[in-house]
């Protein structure tokens, strides 16, 4: 277990996938912050008045945005105690978590779960989702030189939509308090 002050565990995926869900779960039953990268960015969106995919775009050319997104997730991590999700949050805190999630589901299912989150048509969410995940793809690649698709840092990967929420927030408890129970 890396050196903090208690439990930390990241959560990354794919868009609609369900991070910030889970996440939020997670940190309910082993009582932890939960601290949404997710989130700050589409609030940074909307206090520059920018759709998502806008944003991401902007994003692209002004590396400040991801970088005070990152610096929030290093810094929570580092303190401990926390559930963390987000696109980058596995590889940008690595030295501090405990254990990394990643969690998945096919386009179609995750942009049904846009549309229905965001209140927009499907067709437009799968355009958005798309623009976004090909913008994030270069911005994190030419950032960081992280390739999103290289899952080999994660200790457990999910697909979303072979179970209900509850069934796999079980297993990630199960999971977890395994590996608590297993630390030496």
């Amino acid at each position: 277990m890396p050196q903090n002050k208690g439990l930390t565990i990241a959560i990354s995926g794919t868009a609609g996938a369900g991070k910030s869900t889970f996440a939020k779960h997670i940190a309910e039953a082993f009582e932890l912050e939960h601290i949404s990268a997710g989130k700050i960015f589409r609030q940074m969106a909307q206090q520059r008045e920018m759709d998502l995919s806008t944003f991401s775009t902007f994003a692209e050319k002004n590396i400040h945005i991801d970088k005070e997104i990152d610096e929030r997730s290093i810094d929570a991590a580092k303190k401990g105690n926390v559930v963390l999700d987000g696109h980058l949050t596995a590889w940008m805190c690595k030295d501090f978590v405990d254990l990394n999630i990643f969690v998945t589901a096919p386009l179609e299912v995750r942009v049904e779960r846009i549309a229905q989150r965001d209140g927009d048509p499907y067709e437009y969410a799968l355009g958005e989702t798309t623009k976004r995940e090909t913008s994030e793809r270069k911005r994190y690649k030419k950032i960081y030189n992280i390739d999103v698709q290289d899952l080999s840092i994660f200790d457990i990967i999910l697909n979303t939509d072979k179970w209900s929420i509850d069934s796999i927030t079980n297993i990630l408890k199960t999971a977890i308090q395994e590996f608590i129970g297993g630390e030496k």
